[in-house]
């Protein structure tokens, strides 16, 4: 890990470089897929569209807390205190190092979205082949009541045997998928809440301690200005900050799964065995048992009938 990813020690240097600019647009087409989503995937396309939202207000979160990092160290340079001015300004390095991590939560929220709209594939290709099913039932019970001898009952009644062994395999592959990815996406999005918290609170303890640097003893009017003989203190704070979290390891356990005999299809295709779903730093999934399916952004297709 890269700490104070694109600062030193001051934050001074890139002050003038600041980009004022938007947050950037997540636009999509979303709002228009949302018009024709079938049945069964509208909840959780409104989940999904709503995780949006959410992320793009953390992103510019960590944007308006990097930039008032910023302007707290510019304030410090020109109240005329050296220790003010030091002090500041690597309190200024620690609070952006925050909203670096408030950035890279954002990311790593917007990972298990995308392992959720896997779910939303699923569910949307699955919805055809129920109702085809029922609408071969509604033909056949209306034949029955007007034509109960009609010769196309006997034909509709195979179809419909085709049809329920497609829903079959369509139904379980929308269960083991669900389970799956549900697992998949909440184990990367409590990670990431836990390494947030965890990074944060060990940057906070460590602006804690700079604070305590700051004499901040009144002076009686006519007294000489405070030599500030902290310097090298507040340096070092900043190096133990950037040891932590260089250090800084996942607490969390391994979450158990058994979805490792999943094939393509997402349907068992060989004996299951235990694996676990295991997130390492940054949210990223290692030994999940499911890496046959991560790169899989589309669902098996499901058959239609003869």
């Amino acid at each position: 890990m890269c700490f104070f990813r694109n600062r030193s020690l001051s934050i001074r240097s890139s002050n003038k470089r600041h980009d004022n600019s938007a947050s950037k647009s997540r636009f999509n087409v979303a709002s228009l897929r949302g018009m024709r989503q079938a049945d069964l995937s509208k909840k959780l396309y409104t989940l999904i569209k709503t995780q949006n939202h959410t992320i793009s207000a953390h992103e510019t979160a960590a944007k308006e807390q990097a930039h008032i990092a910023s302007q707290l160290s510019d304030w410090g340079e020109e109240t005329g205190d050296d220790a003010v001015s030091d002090i500041s300004d690597k309190l200024g390095v620690l609070l952006a190092e925050i909203a670096e991590q408030e950035e890279t939560y954002a990311q790593n929220l917007e990972d298990s979205r995308s392992v959720l709209k896997q779910i939303r594939n699923t569910e949307s290709s699955v919805q055809p082949s129920r109702d085809h099913k029922a609408k071969i039932s509604d033909e056949i019970a209306k034949l029955k009541y007007k034509e109960p001898s009609s010769t196309k009952i006997p034909q509709l009644e195979q179809e419909l045997v085709r049809a329920e062994a497609q829903s079959l395999v369509a139904e379980a592959q929308l269960t083991n998928i669900t389970r799956q990815k549900l697992k998949e996406a909440y184990d990367v999005h409590t990670a990431a809440i836990i390494e947030r918290a965890e990074k944060q609170i060990l940057l906070a303890k460590n602006a804690r301690r700079l604070l305590e640097l700051l004499d901040d003893t009144p002076v009686v009017p006519g007294d000489e200005a405070r030599v500030f003989d902290k310097s090298e203190e507040a340096r070092e704070v900043l190096n133990v900050a950037e040891l932590e979290l260089r250090e800084w390891t996942p607490t969390w356990s391994a979450i158990p799964s058994q979805a490792g005999g999943l094939g393509a299809s997402a349907v068992p295709t060989h004996a299951q065995g235990n694996s676990s779903i295991q997130t390492t730093p940054q949210g990223s999934r290692v030994g999940t048992g499911l890496e046959e399916n991560v790169e899989e952004e589309q669902p098996a297709p499901v058959p239609t009938a003869a």
